[in-house]
């Protein structure tokens, strides 16, 4: 399996096997911790080879560097199925987020595992807003 496409953003949905992304980003503002980002989603395309088919775990964390979870993970289970004359399958999956909190300023990771092994992560930033002048 290879994931396609690993995003943080404002917004996504899945269009007839089309992943749309609207504003991907890697860090959020705050003048304070802890902070509540009020919505974002998770965007995932990973592609399974003939062989991978059936179900397989999937897990995603999102913690600060302390290992501390942001919110509980999610732990789904995805069903690959292929037709004929196929050799490979992508699916999307859109995860969406609302009201997530930060308790702290500091790099965080959004952590994807399938079947119990890590296959891949982002960083977010979480960073304090200069005081306006």
């Amino acid at each position: 399996m290879v994931i396609e496409v690993m995003a943080l953003c404002d917004a996504a949905t899945d269009s007839q096997g089309k992943l749309n992304i609207l504003g991907a980003f890697d860090t959020l503002w705050t003048r304070q911790a802890p902070m509540v980002y009020p919505q974002c989603a998770i965007a995932l395309r990973i592609r399974f080879a003939r062989i991978e088919e059936g179900e397989h775990r999937l897990k995603i964390n999102i913690q600060n560097e302390d290992g501390k979870l942001a919110m509980p993970s999610l732990d789904a289970t995805i069903r690959v199925a292929f037709g004929q004359d196929v050799e490979s399958v992508a699916t999307n999956l859109i995860l969406n987020i609302q009201q997530l909190k930060l308790e702290k300023c500091g790099p965080h990771a959004i952590d994807v595992a399938i079947n119990g092994r890590q296959e891949a992560s982002l960083p977010l930033f979480v960073k304090e807003a200069p005081a306006p002048k």
